[in-house]
């Protein structure tokens, strides 16, 4: 490998990085909740957002919704029980930044 290539990778590395710090700078802070919490939480709301996706094996659903300038993250095994005032998202994935 030259030293070009190896400096090409190390760029290419950096620029994943720095890529990495931006996307979680604007997801801002996420706030991770117990399911019942998250549903409390979404009884508060209005009209709620919930982006739903699936997730692991053990932990087979995700949820997220926005509340006060937060970001609220709740995770179970079983679906839960939306209210019919939910407008809701299902999405491929729901990716945090760790």
């Amino acid at each position: 490998m030259t030293n070009g290539a190896m400096i090409g990778m190390a760029g290419t590395a950096a620029g994943a990085a720095a890529e990495m710090a931006k996307a979680i700078k604007a997801s801002g802070a996420i706030v991770q909740v117990e399911a019942a919490e998250f549903l409390k939480i979404i009884e508060k709301a209005d009209r709620p957002l919930v982006v739903q996706a699936p997730a692991g094996f053990f932990t087979k659903y995700r949820y997220l919704t926005g509340y006060k300038g937060l970001v609220f993250l709740a995770q179970s095994a079983d679906p839960l029980m939306l209210p019919a005032k939910a407008e809701i998202i299902t999405a491929k994935r729901i990716w945090v930044p760790s």
